[in-house]
């Protein structure tokens, strides 16, 4: 099987496996948020477009030679950042999301560090990972306050 076809199917497999149900999700969406928050429904999207980063950057990772550490690496990653939702809901304690959020965030930094050698392009596509994930974890620690 192809690598491109490989990173696509595992991100796929992993999405799907970790996402909450929809009674757990409903409960979720039923929390308040910031009053800053007021671009919620972009969110979607602007995970979409790091999804597909982190699959160019795991796919130049391995045609660079990156070998199967630097991609459980990703997979760790992707396990991470796809866990957030599930976690919280399945807990219901949105400080289960802070930490997941920070634990990530620390991870795509190594990740990121660690692909930089063998691929600048595949490290520089870690970028909106590293700078959206901040946002996404104080939405969380902020949640948790106004949802006591």
């Amino acid at each position: 099987m192809p690598a491109w076809l490989s990173i696509l199917l595992v991100m796929v497999i992993v999405g799907i496996a970790l996402n909450p149900s929809s009674a757990e999700f409903s409960w979720f969406l039923r929390l308040r948020r910031p009053a800053w928050l007021t671009f919620e429904r972009w969110i979607p999207l602007i995970w979409l477009a790091i999804y597909a980063c982190f699959y160019g950057s795991a796919l130049l990772t391995w045609r660079a030679g990156g070998g199967n550490g630097l991609m459980a690496g990703y997979l760790l990653l992707l396990v991470l950042v796809q866990s957030y939702t599930l976690v919280i809901c399945k807990t219901r304690k949105l400080s289960s999301g802070t930490a997941i959020g920070l634990l990530g965030w620390l991870w795509g930094l190594v990740l990121a560090g660690a692909v930089q050698g063998g691929n600048h392009q595949a490290a520089q596509l870690l970028i909106p990972y590293l700078l959206w994930s901040p946002v996404g974890t104080l939405v969380t620690w902020q949640m948790q306050r106004i949802n006591r």
